[in-house]
Parts: structure tokens; sequence; C-alpha cells
């Protein structure tokens, strides 16, 4: 009987991967075939039933930006990157689609190293990060046998020398992987989704109106106070917006 049950389960299993593959390629028939609300439908049914990835939040922002609605289109890119920081496409496509928006905000400046440091722990996601963390970290404890247990002066010197390289590429690749699987948890970025929405000074509607935000701007959610989010823009402004103003990436 116990044999039966998972038998039937690897079915079932087969059965929702082919149809959920099917659902797919229908969706990609349909955004060659320039049907692009057929492919959205099918994208969004495809992520509800297989689940979401890198690729897939691709295609729906493609989708969405054929149909000229750039703030989906963004939304989407923007999940596509934070699964998976090095698809250079979605990066490419998510400038295309911030040229489409109406708020060209001048960002702060930063330090270059931090700026330096973005871009390298972007190059690869979270997972990748992890498993470059953990060969170095073998490889720092070959180093370290060279060091401790073999003559050879030479090899001693590989050894210790070596060790302490792939010590700080493991310790590099370990805090770029949390760094990144952090990110993916705490959800702390969100796209303006409200035609045009005004940062209050205060979580509520009589609070003063700071400036204005319109469609498919990128913000940081710093605090959140019952349907109300305290945001900051890339040129350090900070104001309240309502939680059904802005979508979370």
């Amino acid at each position: 009987m116990k044999k039966i049950i998972i038998y039937m389960l690897f079915v079932v299993a087969g059965v929702t991967t082919m149809f959920g593959q099917e659902t797919l390629q229908q969706a990609n028939e349909a955004y060659a075939q320039e049907d692009y609300i057929k492919a959205i439908e099918l994208y969004e049914q495809t992520a509800r039933e297989q689940g979401v990835s890198s690729d897939l939040y691709y295609n729906l922002g493609n989708a969405y930006y054929k149909h000229n609605e750039f703030a989906k289109a963004i939304l989407n890119y923007e999940r596509a990157l934070l699964l998976n920081p090095g698809n250079e496409d979605a990066r490419f496509n998510l400038d295309m689609a911030n040229t489409h928006i109406v708020d060209k905000i001048d960002p702060v400046g930063r330090f270059f190293l931090a700026v330096w440091i973005d871009s390298m722990r972007s190059f690869l996601s979270s997972n990748m990060w992890a498993v470059i963390g953990i060969v170095a970290f073998f490889l720092f404890l070959g180093g370290c046998y060279l060091y401790l247990f073999t003559r050879s002066v030479r090899l001693k010197k590989i050894g210790f020398f070596g060790g302490i390289v792939i010590l700080l590429v493991a310790i590099m690749a370990n805090w770029f992987a949390w760094g990144l699987s952090d990110k993916m948890e705490r959800r702390s970025e969100a796209i303006v989704f409200a035609a045009t929405v005004p940062a209050k000074s205060s979580p509520s509607e009589s609070g003063t109106d700071l400036f204005v935000l319109h469609e498919g701007t990128k913000v940081v959610i710093l605090d959140k106070v019952s349907d109300w989010y305290e945001v900051k823009i890339s040129d350090g402004n900070r104001g309240w917006l309502p939680s059904s103003s802005i979508e979370i990436i």
C-alpha cells in the first residue's frame, strides 16, 4: 500500500509538472504572437501553480513592458534580479523600463568602494556565493594541512600565504551570500503603483505633503505604521505613503 501511495504521488507530481510546462509554453507562444495580455495571464498562472524563478519574472516583465505597463515591468525585472542578481538581460531591460517613468531622481553620491562591493555582490546569486564560500573554506583547510604537515619549505609557504588569500575569499563569499539572502528575506524595497501619490510628513492623510511620486518609482521601506510605510527615495528624501500605493519587490 505504501508503494502504491508513493507511486501515485510521483504520478501526480509528473502530471502537474507537465501541465505547468504546457502553460509556460503557451505563454511563450502568446508572447511570440504579440498577444501580450494572454501571455501575462499565462505567466501569472505559471507563477501561481509552479512557483517563481528569475527567468519567469523576466518573461513576465517583458510581457508587461510590451503592453506598456512599465511599473509592473519594473517590479518583475526587480524581482528577477532579486532572485538572480547576475541576470544581465533583466538588468538591461530594467534600465530601459526606467526611462519611461516620470520621476527622474538624482541619487545621493556613494563612496566608490561601496559601489564596487555592491556590483561584486550582485554578480552572482546568494546560492552561488555560498557554494564559493564552502569550497574556499575547504581549500583553506588544505592550505593549513600543507603548512602544518609537510616538510617542504616551498609547500609550507604556498599553504600559508595561499591559505590566507583563500580564507579572505571564503569570508567575502559568505558575507555576500548572507547579504543577498537577507535582502530577499527583508523585502525592504518597493515600486510605486499609484499614478501619483504625495509623500506625507506623518502616517496620516492630514500630514503635510513633502513631495510627489509617480508610478514606477523605486523606494526603500524604512518603517510601517498601520497602513502606512515610511519610505526613502534615492536622493535621500523621506516620507510616508499609504500601503495601497506601493507593491513590495
